[in-house]
Formats: structure tokens, sequence, C-alpha cells
């Protein structure tokens, strides 16, 4: 009867303020005086992912942006590694040719499905806590895993895209540890038969940032597996020692992604993440990407001479041989995280190494700004885990009548699309654009970008001259102009319709408007004007009137009046390529759009008595 009461009652001393006790004696001994100053005592509370107060958010967040100051100005004075402590540009270069990085990455992600991995409890995100629990997702007593077999979709269209081969039968296994996210005591995964073996990546020029590509041509990095997988229970912290459990997560089906220890360069590794993550949401497999937590990355890095012999004391891995010890970083969630932390660690291990010491198989973390990595504990092994198959689910057998139909029905890879996206003869994007307009809204501004392009086609089907620009223009406007528009704002299709844009852009090509009152009618219809492009400007009379022959040559005489010098050096002196500076001039002083350069440089040069423009 008296345990809630009890309860509630530790629960709320528990979020009081701690108060020193000595120092709330001393203030309450100290005079009551006008001039004296009460003793504070500010409140102190570890941030939670549950509550953070304005305070901490503001001074977390300024503290988050000092770090990242730092860190890109480091990165600008080097970007490949940062210098040690006395410790030059040629120390560096000289250590980096001595010793060879190797990367190996993990990826978890989390498959786009309605129901868990083995109970029918929906899937969710953000939903009230224990909301979406099945008996087995609590390890209760006697229940029993359900395999869901529509869990395995989404994960057979990720591996087919990853290149890899689908084996005919797979099983699970449990994979044994004790934490308080497991209520059963283990995880069930895939170790001993995933579903997908033996695939492979390829990274392109336009899949790194512009000038930074390591390696000229193609670079094929090996996936070891593709296997399914639980997620564990999310645990939420209430300061000072209340640990509380949301088992909605738990049991949400995984897909980890295990690459071959091929990579070795911090930016490889990078883009091999990003890759992957552009691959898995284009195939619409998973939920989310790293920025909404759909996506982390576990990297595997170990640092050997490159003069020694590769098989000799050295570490295998699925046939990868010569490999020093590895340490394991994990939880990385950006894709810059995952290039900086691959950097410092690369840099300990070559400290270590060259003072003598070794380097120990562990598993270590690494926060944003850091310049090296910390210790966490030790790296278990496959002894510590005591992996077992799980004998109270069947082996998976999966058809080649379903894997031939998911492989017919795939959407075209991301490198098919920023080929053709690219393809001066088709859009004539750049590879930035192209990547971007890839990776926005899970592909919706992609297929809004197309549609747009397939109506300004059909607009202008018989004019030679514009067609080629259409799909760098349109690219231009999507990207640009209504992307800064939805800047604060979720992406919908219905704000802007394709037909309205193609509609502005259409009079601009024309030159019927000018590209000031084109973004004007942009953002009219953004603020939710329904009314038709054509209306508007008709109604309110935003059709471009082009300069008479006498507007030209009243403008071009005054400007030739103001500047009698230049006219001089025009004149007398021959500097004829002056004369641009005045149509410049023209263009700025004229409304915008009206005054167009030719007709302005045939107007100067007849005032000025030059030849015309074709006898040049």
């Amino acid at each position: 009867m008296l345990a809630l009461p009890k309860r509630s009652a530790f629960a709320a001393f528990s979020k009081r303020p701690y108060i020193c006790s000595s120092c709330l004696h001393r203030a309450r001994s100290l005079p009551l005086a006008s001039g004296t100053h009460p003793i504070s005592t500010p409140n102190r509370s570890l941030q939670t992912d549950a509550q953070t107060s304005p305070t901490e958010n503001s001074d977390t967040t300024s503290f988050r942006k000092l770090l990242k100051d730092a860190a890109k100005k480091k990165k600008k004075e080097s970007r490949e590694s940062p210098l040690l402590p006395n410790q030059s540009q040629t120390d560096k270069d000289r250590r980096l040719e001595k010793w060879e990085l190797t990367v190996g990455i993990e990826i978890h992600a989390e498959l786009n499905t309605a129901r868990k991995l083995f109970s029918r409890a929906a899937t969710s995100i953000g939903e009230i806590p224990n909301t979406h629990v099945a008996l087995f997702d609590t390890a209760f007593p006697g229940s029993q895993p359900q395999f869901q077999k529509e869990t395995l979709i989404p994960a057979l269209r990720a591996a087919l895209a990853l290149n890899c081969d689908i084996q005919e039968k797979s099983s699970f296994d449990r994979k044994h540890y004790f934490y308080q996210d497991q209520p059963s005591g283990y995880q069930i995964t895939q170790y001993y038969e995933p579903f997908a073996k033996d695939g492979h990546i390829t990274l392109y020029p336009h899949d790194f940032p512009a000038g930074v590509s390591p390696e000229d041509g193609p670079i094929n990095i090996g996936i070891k597996q593709v296997q399914m997988e639980q997620d564990t229970a999310k645990t939420v912290h209430e300061p000072p020692s209340t640990h509380l459990i949301d088992f909605n997560r738990n049991s949400h089906p995984l897909i980890e992604v295990i690459t071959l220890p091929q990579i070795h360069n911090p930016t490889i590794a990078a883009a091999c993440v990003r890759k992957i993550q552009t691959i898995l949401r284009t195939v619409n497999a998973v939920t989310a990407g790293m920025e909404m937590g759909g996506l982390r990355a576990d990297v595997n890095v170990s640092v050997r001479e490159r003069t020694a012999p590769s098989t000799e004391h050295g570490l295998s891995y699925y046939g990868v041989t010569g490999l020093g010890q590895r340490t394991e970083i994990k939880n990385l969630t950006s894709i810059k995280a995952v290039e900086e932390a691959v950097i410092a660690e690369r840099d300990r291990q070559i400290e270590l190494l060259e003072s003598g010491g070794i380097v120990e198989g562990e598993t270590r973390g690494w926060t944003l700004g850091s310049t090296t990595t910390k210790r966490l504990r030790g790296k278990e092994g496959e002894v510590d885990y005591r992996y077992m198959p799980d004998p109270d689910i069947a082996p998976v057998i999966i058809g080649e009548d379903v894997v031939n139909h998911l492989r017919d029905t795939l959407p075209r890879s991301s490198d098919d699309c920023i080929n053709m996206l690219v393809d001066g003869q088709v859009y004539g994007l750049t590879s930035k654009d192209a990547s971007t307009l890839l990776l926005l809204d899970d592909g919706d501004r992609l297929d809004y970008y197309f549609d747009v392009v397939e109506i300004l086609k059909a607009t202008f089907v018989d004019n030679a001259e514009v067609l080629p620009r259409l799909g760098k223009v349109a690219g231009n406007w999507v990207l640009m102009e209504l992307g800064g528009l939805f800047k604060n704002d979720s992406w919908s299709e219905t704000r802007v319709p394709s037909s309205q844009l193609s509609s502005i852009i259409a009079y601009l090509l024309r030159k019927e408007i000018t590209g000031r009152t084109a973004k004007l009618l942009l953002a009219r219809l953004f603020e939710g004007d329904i009314t038709l492009v054509d209306e508007i400007i008709a109604r309110e009379d935003l059709l471009r009137r082009p300069l008479s022959r006498e507007e030209y040559t009243n403008m071009a005489q005054r400007l030739i009046e103001e500047k009698p010098d230049m006219v001089a050096a025009i004149v007398e002196k021959g500097q004829h390529q002056k004369v641009k500076w005045f149509v410049g001039q023209m263009m700025s002083r004229g409304a915008e759009g009206t005054v167009e350069p030719g007709p302005a440089e045939e107007v100067l040069r007849e005032l000025l008595q030059m030849a015309p423009m074709e006898q040049k």
C-alpha cells in the first residue's frame, strides 16, 4: 500500500537540486543587509536525451560550434592528418609513407518495415514509450520468436543493390552479452549463415567532394556479408541514477553491412559510408539516414609498416593477410565523424608503435572535436559472445523466383542515375547537383525535377537553342530558388506544383519576364497562391517591355556625357575594350532584364563613331 507513495516521494526528492548543507548553514548565518547578496545555489544536472533545459541547450550549441570551427580550421591546415605536437609537415609525411592504414566498416541500418523482426508488434519512431511491445520483445518467460517474413524484402533489396550473392539457406544465431537494453541476455543475429555474402561497391570520382578524390579511377571495396539482426531497447537516463527502458525499439529489424578491410584512406572510408547510405535509401530499404539516427557505423582501424612482409607476424581476415592489431570505434553517427575518427585513431596507433608500445584489441569511442579516441572497454571476441544457433527459429529458405523478381524491379542505381543527370545531352547537371538531387527527400525532389524537365521539353520541343539548357536551368530552380524557400520547411511537391514552376521557367527562357519577376512569382506560389502563372502575369501586367531604339540612345548619351575621359580613351587611344564597361553600366542602370547587351553595344558604337559590331 505504501509502495507507490514512497516511490513517488523518492522520485520527486531525487529531482530536487542538490545544495551543500554547510553552504546553506553559512548562508543563513549571514546578516541580511541591503548591500549583502545572498549566496546563489545554481542547479546542476546532467544533460540527457529525455530533458534538456534551454540554458543547457544554448551553451551546448555554442560550444559545439566552437569545436566545429576549430576542427574546420585544423583540417584546412592539414586535410590529410593533423600534426602532432613538435611534429613538422615533413615528419608527418614521412610517418604516413612508413605506415599503412587499413580500415574495415560495419554499418547498422534500420530496415523500412511495418513490423518487428520476431514479433507482430509495429515498428515505431518517436511514439509513447512501451506502446509497441509484444511479449517476446520483453523476454517474457515462455514467449517464442515469430520471424516476420515481410521484413526480409527490404533486406534482400539492400543486398542485391550491394551486388551480394543471396544465400538459399540462412539461419539465426544468439550473441550472448548482458546489458540492460537486452532483456533476454542475447541478441539474435546471423553469424554463421548470413543471408547475403560476397558483395562489393564501387566508388567513382563523383562520390567524393570536388577535388578530394584520393585515387584516379574507380575504387572497389568488397563486402564480406550482409546479415539481419534485432535492435536493442532504448535507454533513457534520468539523473542522478535512474535508467528507463523503452522497449518500442527492441527487436526492430536491422541489417549489418560488413566491408572487407580494403580501405587505406580516411576520405575513402567516409565516402564508402556515404555511398552505402545512398544505395540503401535509393532502393527504399531503410527508414532514414545518419542525420535521423536510422544508420550508424563502427570502424575497425589498424596500421602496419609498409615494408613488413604481408604474411609475417600479421593477422588475417577473410583472405586479407598481414593486418595489424585492430581497434573498433563504435557508434559514429555522421560522415564527418567517420573520417575524423579514423584519422585520430590512425595517428594514435602510429605514435604508440613508434614509441615502443603495442596496440591492444579494444573498443574505443570518439566525440566531435576530439584529437584522439578514448578507451571504452576491452574488445570481445567470438568466445566471449558464445555464439550458438538459435533453436527456436527455423532456417530461412529464399526462393530463386523471389530473388529474380526483386532484382528485376530494383530502382535505377545511384551511379546510373548520376551518370544520366550529368550527361550533357540529357540533363547536363554538375556532379554535385546530381548527387544532391539524389539524396534529398528520399528521391521525391528528383522525381519533381524530372516532371519539371519533361514539361519544359514538351513546351520547347521545336526550339533547338533552348532544349540543351533545360536540364541545367530546371536544376538551378529546383535546388537553389525553390530549395531556398524550403529551407525551414519539409519538402512538399504540392506547395509549388511542377506545372507552375515549369510555366515560370518557360516565361523566363522566352525572355518575357525578368529574373526578379520570376522569383517573386515563385515566392507568391510558395506562400499559397493557387492562381495560374499565366493569369497572374496577364492580370498584373508583368510581361517585360523591350526598350525602344530612342530609349537605348538616350541612356547611352547620358553615360557618354558623364565619362568624357573614357570616351577619349576609346576614340583617341583606340582602347575599344572599354565599350564593354559602358554596356555593363547601361544594363545595371536600366530596369532588370530590359537592357540587352547586343543593342546597347550597337548604339554605343554608333554614337562613338566606331565600326559596327560585325565589322570588328
